[in-house]
């Protein structure tokens, strides 16, 4: 249990003050709470026995100033014991967060692909708020009920020690019996109420997402079966726990009741000194009564540990993974120009059956087009992500500049490299928000160049201009609306290198040819590689590398490769064709 806790400890270290100060207030508010009904039955019943014994000199001022102080004291604590405690809590969830994503972030994308990402976005939100219950539920209610057995115990041995011990005895024999036994008891339904979540929320992400196809096919009712199966799972593991709870509930008021009604029978023949019964009965009673509330909520914390050390697993199995690639912390790169050299690479994703590269060379000067053409499938993608260094290859070595990618610090490859994917992802947010993901510091005046230099001069004739909000996935824009955004993007992060997937997939010839001509207008001055089972634009390339099975099986330049007559020249007659 310890072990996948401690790593979440560690982080209450940053605020330790604040939480402490929680605590404090909480063990103030019990103790308030406990002296304020202790306090009360006892000037209630010496009053009546004074009434009855005719005393007219009986002091009820100050017992009354006690009863008032204890109230302002207890509301007080109250207050300021929530405000503290839940603001350290979520000062903890934020670094815990914070926590989590830095080790998350340098996992990516390797390291996170065998995770589905609604199950991460799970991890990362769901999971991680559970574990506010180690606070809120756990260490403060443990930590202010043995205070409280101790401050009872001590105080009532002024008046009598056997009552006193009798009472701390039973208090900590429940504080020590009850917590392990329905922590063992909720484990199963903890782990059970997280994993059934995570697998509802993963299976209802996945149903929305793809909502459309499954109502085009006729399978949507079927879905939603399983997924109300698995909601019913959910519901279920709730259910069980909050049986459990009520449970836990009933065997605090019973041992609550048994331990008042012992205390009343022991005190009957006085207490301490008292030959006879007194107001002091009262006192016991009362504070036997108020005492237990600090244990209230012990026994049912400890359900909820089982779920928090689930949710601690669940968060540990991805921030616990080593990155598979490091950056070094500086680094000489020469970030004048970009020459690219591939030397002997292979490359294998895990639990492949074959290598996606196999032996791969090649060489790219400064300023050159080069374009690596080949069926889905060979290879063409993979070698992009080894150059932006998603990934590091098993054999061979990859360099920019003539320096390794391996020595280059992240900092400088990514200002190095600019990247237009085959998958264009717009944020909900304005245009100029997305525009400047690439270069924070632009001006208005510099984004509106830019965009007018990629074609797309209408975004900015609305009244909105940069302001327009373009939402998620930019839906109103066209195919061919998007592939420019991403080219201003990548201009506007100015790379000597620009990488292009696929940059005219899924587009029409005209459409195509518009961006291919943008291309080479606005790349002159850049090394750029070009990734594309697409022939238009081929004869404008300085050289052109054929890939089938992870391996460069034809280069050369467009005349020349037609002369050869292999793979090249047979992809050209299919198009003509």
């Amino acid at each position: 249990m310890m072990p996948t806790l401690r790593p979440f400890l560690r982080l209450y270290r940053r605020h330790i003050w604040r939480l402490s100060l929680g605590i404090v207030l909480a063990i103030l508010t019990l103790l308030a709470s406990i002296g304020l009904l202790t306090l009360s039955g006892w000037f209630l019943a010496a009053s009546s026995l004074a009434g009855i014994a005719g005393l007219y000199s009986f002091n009820y001022m100050l017992p009354a100033a006690g009863v008032r102080g204890a109230a302002i004291v207890r509301t007080a604590a109250r207050y300021f014991e929530r405000l503290v405690s839940h603001d350290g809590t979520f000062r903890v969830l934020q670094h815990l967060r914070v926590f989590t994503f830095s080790k998350l972030l340098p996992l990516s994308p390797a390291g996170i692909a065998r995770f589905r990402q609604g199950d991460l976005l799970n991890r990362f939100v769901a999971d991680v708020d559970t574990l506010d219950h180690l606070y809120l539920r756990v260490i403060s209610p443990l930590i202010g009920a043995l205070v409280v057995i101790l401050c009872v115990t001590v105080g009532l041995s002024w008046l009598d020690v056997h009552l006193a011990l009798t009472l701390g005895g039973i208090m900590l024999l429940t504080l020590l019996v009850l917590p392990p036994l329905f922590y063992r008891a909720g484990r199963p339904t903890g782990e059970a109420m997280t994993t059934e979540r995570a697998s509802y929320r993963l299976a209802l992400t996945r149903w929305l997402q793809g909502h459309a196809e499954l109502t085009l096919y006729g399978n949507e009712k079927a879905w939603r079966a399983r997924l109300d199966e698995n909601e019913q799972r959910w519901q279920t593991a709730q259910r069980q726990q909050a049986n459990l709870t009520a449970l836990s509930q009933g065997v605090m008021l019973l041992i609550s009741g048994l331990t008042v009604t012992l205390v009343l029978w022991l005190s009957a023949g006085g207490v301490g000194d008292a030959s006879t019964p007194d107001a002091l009965i009262a006192l016991f009673v009362f504070c036997a009564l108020a005492a237990f509330e600090s244990l209230a909520p012990v026994s049912g914390a400890f359900q909820h540990l089982g779920q928090v050390i689930a949710s601690a697993q669940r968060v540990a199995e991805v921030i616990d993974h080593s990155p598979q690639v490091t950056f070094p912390a500086t680094s000489s790169a020469v970030r004048h120009g970009a020459t690219v050299e591939v030397n002997n690479v292979t490359f294998r994703y895990d639990k492949a059956l074959s290598p996606a590269l196999n032996d791969i060379s090649l060489r790219i000067a400064n300023g050159e087009k080069v374009a690596l053409l080949g069926r889905t499938g060979c290879g063409k993608t993979t070698l992009l992500q080894l150059l932006t260094r998603a990934w590091d290859p098993q054999q061979g070595e990859i360099s920019l500049n003539q320096l390794p990618l391996a020595q280059w610090d992240e900092a400088s490859l990514r200002a190095q490299i600019s990247v237009v994917s085959q998958r264009v992802h717009l944020f909900s947010r304005t245009l100029r928000d997305n525009l400047r993901l690439a270069a924070p510091e632009s001006s208005d005046q510099h984004l509106s160049a830019v965009l007018r230099q990629v074609g797309l001069d209408k975004l900015l004739d609305n009244h909105e201009g940069l302001n327009a909000w373009l939402g998620e996935g930019g839906r109103q824009l066209s195919g061919g609306e998007l592939r420019r955004l991403a080219i201003a993007r990548a201009l506007l992060h100015n790379g000597a290198l620009m990488l292009l997937d696929e940059p005219t997939e899924g587009l029409d010839a005209q459409t195509e040819r518009q961006i291919l001509a943008l291309l080479q207008e606005v790349t002159r001055d850049k090394t750029v590689i070009v990734v594309t089972h697409r022939l238009q634009g081929m004869e404008n390339m300085d050289r052109i590398y054929v890939m089938d099975q992870g391996k460069i099986i034809e280069q050369g330049t467009h005349p020349t490769l037609l002369a050869k007559r292999g793979r090249y020249w047979y992809f050209q007659q299919r198009v003509t064709l």
